[in-house]
């Protein structure tokens, strides 16, 4: 079959298109149904991914978080929560180890008898809900990189002196002082007054939209943290190290000291967990993993709902055009044309209802921006098409076989 005649064909497949415009289009709903749950799906992942990553970024990828049990990806059993609280003796042992460069312990405090963070900050008759507390040492912004919109992080002597002093994340001092300079404002949080010295800069948003629950915190040296919360002891620490090939070297040696601190015995396994932003990102990638075999699984029914009825449409075609191809055979038409002839139609209606989910699945996901970080990859929208393309010459080979194998002289009698 020359150039000419896939043209042609390609014509035909048209005309029959516009001739038939509601049953075509009924046919192809399953393959637009199915290319746009691809674009879809797949442009939210990779937005997603992003966003991760960018997250990862941020939280340091020169930083491990030890606890004193798995915190992600995990559920506490009854042993992991009575393991034997970290201690600030714990941290200090930690900073003292080679390639270490900064060590934070922390504690937090977050009322979960009404969720995460359920303090109330106050200043004048302003008051913001649901604020978390949280106890750092002055290393904390540099673990963190932390930079300060206003006024000072806490430092030394703040935290010698348990001084009533607080760093306040963006969103709340935006929510309590509006345009006002907070710095040097007394706040009032769990029935203490407590002075602002200072503002956090605005942190990223994990997912593109929305707040970062980041924002909403109140800061205080931990020794302050201590007269606050004085009930709260379950202490984190963050460990900073100097460059990323050290990364296994670190965790190493902060589980070796841990293991003899916490009198671990050699049969045993730890009693506390490390984890780093690896972490997130491999269960960012189960999570991913799922949602691509859900994706899969939708748009393999759609392309199999549109695949099944391009093949009847197709069916009906040949035995509507009988005579045609009984015309077309007596004047020279091979097999192999009526075959080229039939399947190229078939996929012609595939690839249109391909291209037709290509549009709306790039819609869709373009809208979607406004709710969640999305991106159309190239990858996808490529795989899409070749799909539905494929599903055309999969459906359609059977009805272009029946019709190359039409006897022309029973075909010129049809009526």
């Amino acid at each position: 079959m020359n150039v000419g005649d896939q043209k042609e064909a390609v014509k035909m497949a048209f005309d029959q298109l516009r001739a038939n415009k509601l049953r075509s289009g009924l046919t192809i709903l399953g393959i637009v149904i199915g290319v746009v749950t691809v674009i879809a799906i797949s442009s939210v992942i990779n937005g997603l991914n992003s966003q991760v990553s960018g997250m990862v970024e941020a939280m340091g990828t020169n930083v491990i978080w030890v606890f004193r049990f798995p915190v992600i990806g995990v559920r506490p059993t009854t042993e992991m929560l009575t393991r034997k609280q970290l201690t600030m003796e714990d941290a200090e042992a930690m900073a003292q180890l080679p390639h270490v460069v900064a060590v934070s312990p922390s504690l937090r405090y977050q009322n979960f008898q009404f969720n995460a963070g359920s303090v109330t900050a106050k200043y004048g008759t302003h008051k913001v809900e649901s604020v978390s507390l949280e106890g750092d040492t002055t290393s904390s912004k540099d673990v963190y990189d932390w930079d300060v919109h206003e006024g000072r992080y806490f430092n030394e002597g703040d935290q010698e002196r348990a001084a009533n002093v607080t760093v306040l994340g963006h969103d709340t001092a935006e929510d309590l002082f509006g345009e006002e300079s907070p710095i040097g404002k007394e706040v009032q949080i769990e029935g203490g007054t407590f002075t602002v010295v200072g503002t956090l800069e605005k942190q990223k948003s994990a997912f593109g939209g929305g707040k970062n629950p980041e924002d909403n915190f109140a800061y205080f040296p931990i020794t302050t943290f201590h007269k606050l919360h004085p009930e709260v002891l379950d202490y984190w620490v963050s460990v900073k190290f100097d460059d990323q090939k050290n990364k296994a070297a670190v965790i190493d040696s902060i589980t070796d000291q841990l293991r003899r601190r916490r009198k671990v015995h050699n049969e045993a396994e730890d009693n506390f967990a490390i984890f780093g932003s690896d972490s997130i990102t491999r269960l960012w990638t189960q999570i991913t993993g799922s949602l691509f075999l859900l994706m899969f699984g939708l748009s393999a029914v759609g392309l199999m709902v549109g695949g099944v009825g391009v093949m009847n449409i197709m069916l009906v075609s040949v035995t509507e055009r009988t005579r045609e191809i009984g015309v077309r055979k007596a004047i020279g038409a091979t097999k192999k044309i009526i075959l080229m002839q039939f399947t190229l139609e078939a996929i012609t209606l595939c690839a249109l209802g391909g291209i037709i989910g290509i549009l709306l699945g790039s819609g869709l996901a373009m809208g979607l921006r406004f709710i969640l970080s999305s991106q159309v990859s190239l990858l996808w929208v490529t795989a899409a098409f070749l799909s539905s393309c494929g599903i055309g010459l999969v459906f359609g080979i059977y009805p272009a076989w029946k019709a190359a194998n039409l006897n022309p002289i029973d075909a010129l009698r049809y009526e």
